[in-house]
């Protein structure tokens, strides 16, 4: 259990300064001779230019033992400081940051590991919540290159590939956190949970977002079977914090948490949601959490899916906080106010609005369309959507002609620069799958042109009654986001937050908890053994709400969108 977190969070400090700093100085072995680098790098961009050598991001190999033996040979930085993992398809980064925060306001020193970045790869490695120093970062990696490379070796003499790149920046990580050194590690996963490279930590609370399918291709082809792999973090005698889940998804983890005699609870059953209410510049929201309620949060964020994040995140500093008393509501208020989410729901520009989301599957799609038609009641809406090529696109396009409803009559399919990118023509024809009219659509390769083309034609709407005009969307992928952002100016991902927002409640307040046919309370005991009990009785009423196309506008384009269940 976690309880004692708080009592030991503090000495680490103390325990781990420097320790790792000189451990590579005498490695067994040495580098070996077949090693690319012989020159240190010197700057930020050479040594990304070495990581992106390796295996690419979106090709992790399955496999443990070269991260244990890196940490191994390191001093083992991953247990420098207590960590709280996350996992699951969509909120991670959200929620990292939301926990981030208010360990921050309690006066904790954060160590933040997220993937991807958007602007520098000094992102995904966070001190305090700002991207990691540049001179930090290069001056880590020249100190544990010689690691990387024995262990490379040995792969390599074992038939095996290389670290990748993103085991090697999980190496780096830890050894920035145990470095600095931090108080609390907040560790993301990078794909699954079982083998990802971030799983050499053992996790005093293990915390899951909600699962759907994604990257199905290595994961598995139902919930459960990704809910296995997302599992693999559960460690002996930690905590899980899960988000509510699909039944079949949810008994997955409880069995899981049950055979490693982990505490547990579950949104929608222990803690969650209670009201949220628009307010300029994000929400406010009341949430039930495990030790207490917290009424009338201020959240700069939009959605109610970032909403349900909150909930997520209280329930997990709750956890790592003890489990028993409530967190410290002032604390809790002044680290929420400060929370950010770079290219989530994120204004760019103003007249016309521009907002660029990182949504990448039909999940993420299906939040931010609701979230931006609540927060932002523009009268058109055009759209910029490119794609990756692992990505269900088809799906993907046919929420978005689902949700957006008559909002839009224009969509522009581009591409970014990633190697990965669908083509633009390729991404229109499927468009055209999705039941798209061919009028309605506009490609172009160029991520400029799309945009200027896009505000062209939000320009173009003439303002009504409300007088907010036209706006425009790009999302489909975090490497679109990351090009619009800079093409636009945005500030760097790592810039502080903005504050709380002036809080102006717009009636009537959304009950989410409400949607599960469940009250606060309803959690398992102990000794009850699953989900079905809990959710037989709302089954049938759950699924005629999903087939029946009740999310978006009534009527509007989801007869017309073929496909649609493939979401």
């Amino acid at each position: 259990m976690s309880k004692n977190n708080n009592k030991n969070v503090k000495k680490n400090k103390n325990q781990n300064e420097k320790k790792n700093k000189n451990q590579n100085q005498q490695l067994p072995g040495g580098p070996s001779e077949t090693s690319e680098t012989s020159e240190a790098p010197e700057t930020v961009e050479a040594v990304y230019r070495d990581l992106l050598a390796r295996a690419p991001e979106n090709k992790m190999e399955p496999r443990m033992e070269p991260m244990f033996r890196a940490m191994k040979l390191l001093g083992e930085p991953q247990r420098a400081a207590p960590v709280i993992h996350l996992t699951g398809t969509n909120g991670k980064t959200s929620t990292a940051r939301m926990i981030e925060s208010v360990l921050r306001a309690y006066g904790l020193r954060t160590g933040r590991y997220t993937s991807p970045h958007l602007s520098s790869v000094t992102e995904r490695i966070s001190i305090d919540g700002a991207p990691v120093d540049r001179g930090t970062f290069v001056r880590i990696w020249n100190e544990i290159l010689p690691v990387v490379q024995v262990v490379d070796a040995e792969l390599e003499a074992a038939g095996e590939n290389r670290l990748t790149y993103f085991e090697a920046v999980t190496v780096l990580g830890f050894a920035v956190f145990a470095d600095e050194p931090v108080d609390v590690v907040v560790l993301e996963v990078g794909l699954g949970g079982i083998t990802d490279a971030t799983n050499v930590a053992d996790a005093a609370v293990s915390v899951v977002s909600p699962i759907s399918l994604d990257h199905s291709d290595l994961l598995g082809d139902t919930v459960a079977e990704i809910a296995a792999e997302k599992a693999g973090i559960i460690k002996p005698g930690g905590f899980l914090v899960s988000a509510a889940q699909e039944p079949d998804a949810a008994q997955v983890l409880l069995d899981v948490a049950r055979a490693v005699d982990a505490g547990f609870r579950f949104g929608g059953v222990d803690f969650g949601v209670e009201s949220r209410s628009v307010a300029v510049g994000g929400q406010q929201v009341s949430v039930q959490g495990i030790a207490g309620g917290y009424p009338e949060l201020t959240l700069p964020l939009h959605g109610g899916h970032q909403a349900e994040n909150l909930a997520l995140a209280v329930a997990a500093l709750e956890a790592f906080f003890g489990a028993e008393k409530p967190l410290e509501f002032e604390l809790l208020q002044q680290g929420i106010a400060e929370v950010t989410a770079p290219g989530r729901l994120e204004v760019v520009r103003n007249a016309p609005t521009i907002v660029v989301d990182a949504a990448h599957n039909p999940a993420g799609i299906k939040a931010t369309a609701g979230a931006l038609q609540e927060a932002f009641g523009l009268e058109k809406l055009v759209l910029v959507v490119g794609i990756l090529q692992e990505k269900d696109a088809l799906a993907m396009l046919t929420e978005l002609y689902r949700e957006f409803g008559d909002l839009v009559e224009d969509l522009c399919l581009t591409q970014s620069d990633s190697p990965r990118a669908i083509p633009a023509g390729e991404l229109a024809q499927t468009a055209l799958d999705a039941g798209w009219p061919e009028e309605d659509l506009f490609a172009t390769e160029s991520v400029p042109d799309a945009i200027e083309w896009a505000v062209g034609r939000a320009e173009a709407t003439v303002s009504g009654e409300s007088g907010l005009g036209g706006g425009v969307l790009i999302t489909g992928s975090i490497t679109l986001v990351a090009e619009a952002r800079e093409l636009l100016g945005a500030p760097s991902a790592g810039a502080p937050g903005s504050g709380t927002p002036e809080a102006v409640a717009v009636p009537t307040a959304v009950d989410v908890f409400n949607d599960f046919g469940l009250e606060l309370g309803d959690g398992l005991d102990e000794d009850e053994e699953d989900f079905d009990d809990i959710f037989d009785e709302t089954d049938d009423e759950t699924d005629d709400d999903v087939e029946g196309g009740t999310h978006g506008p009534e009527g509007a384009r989801g007869s017309r969108a073929d496909g649609g269940n493939n979401a």
